[in-house]
């Protein structure tokens, strides 16, 4: 098993958003999509897709059809080897537009007794699940640092808490990535 180190960016959101992560070049699309919701901080309750030289892989809807392949039959190593890529777009709910980029960096062996997936690097807060896309969280942001911004009650109602957008839940993140990696740790078989 290989394992590359990925640097994932937030596109379009200030302060920038970013994180590092190293996973096993083999893993499966659906779980690097489960992998980056943990890293960043999404909850995971929108549709997603990882396009590279004009391919598209996700999640097919049967109804619709479309050019979109399947995520969970596509591994990053696929990707690489087919298209030659060295980076690729990952969108993140279809309505907001979270769109990501990620660049591909190097590959090295695993660490022993080390677990994959793991967060390495990371700067920057996750924006807020609906809060409107880039120029929703722009507005987020305003209107969370002035008590006299017309929108501040109604928008801390909605959030409930503070909001830092330069100080990330640094432990937090690195635990929900470490749970999927002893999740998905490859057992001993029984001989």
């Amino acid at each position: 098993m290989s394992i590359i180190e990925l640097k994932i960016t937030l596109d379009y959101v200030h302060p920038t958003v970013t994180r590092t992560l190293k996973v096993p070049l083999n893993i499966r699309l659906d779980r690097l999509h489960l992998t980056i919701q943990a890293a960043m901080g999404w909850d995971n309750y929108r549709l997603y897709e990882f396009m590279a030289a004009n391919i598209n892989w996700g999640v097919p809807d049967p109804d619709f059809g479309s050019d979109i392949l399947p995520a969970d039959k596509t591994t990053l190593l696929d990707v690489i080897e087919d298209t030659g890529i060295r980076s690729l777009n990952y969108i993140y709910d279809f309505g907001d537009g979270w769109d990501h980029q990620i660049k591909l960096g190097k590959i090295t062996s695993p660490i022993p007794g080390e677990l994959y997936p793991k967060l390495i690097a990371l700067s920057g807060k996750c924006p807020p699940e609906d809060v409107g896309g880039p120029s929703g969280y722009e507005n987020f942001l305003e209107a969370i640092a002035d008590p006299k911004h017309p929108e501040y009650e109604d928008i801390m109602a909605w959030y409930g808490s503070d909001f830092d957008p330069n100080t990330p839940e640094t432990d937090e993140l690195k635990l929900e990535v470490l749970k999927l990696a002893k999740k998905w740790k490859p057992r001993k078989s029984k001989k």
